[in-house]
């Protein structure tokens, strides 16, 4: 009897381990399937916090890039603007040659220059240099 009783006692600590170590098992399983769950919620989290990133950095380009529109808009309007400048000083300057003559011959008497320089460096005739000379030599 003491051998049924030894070999009972075994019995019943070998199915209490059993069902110890099962249940450990299960447990197991529980804490694992918990941490991907958490897992999965900070991956979660974070691609929330991506997208908003993203969201913001488009907005952000979307802005840069209509800027840069205007800026183009505004260069365009600025070279246009130039071009016709350009055009009509080049009309002016064809138009009146001569005046740029005469501003010279004003500029050389203002500087100094004789009645015979002015006559040969501007290609003026005697009767104009000299009313030229006399004209601006009176001022300076």
């Amino acid at each position: 009897m003491l051998w049924w009783l030894l070999a009972l006692s075994v019995l019943v600590g070998w199915l209490l381990w059993r069902s110890i170590q099962q249940g450990g098992g299960q447990q197991s399983e529980d804490d694992s399937r918990l941490l991907q769950q958490d897992t999965a919620d900070e991956h979660q989290q974070e691609l929330r916090l991506l997208r908003a990133e993203l969201a913001e950095l488009r907005s952000g380009v979307i802005g840069v890039g209509q800027r840069v529109l205007e800026l183009e808009a505004q260069l365009q309007h600025q070279q246009q603007q130039l071009a016709e400048q350009a055009d009509q000083l080049q009309a002016v300057q064809l138009i009146e040659p001569e005046s740029k003559i005469y501003s010279r011959a004003m500029k050389m008497v203002q500087l100094g220059a004789d009645l015979e320089e002015i006559m040969r460096e501007c290609e003026l005739p005697r009767a104009e240099a000299e009313l030229l000379f006399n004209l601006h030599q009176q001022k300076s």
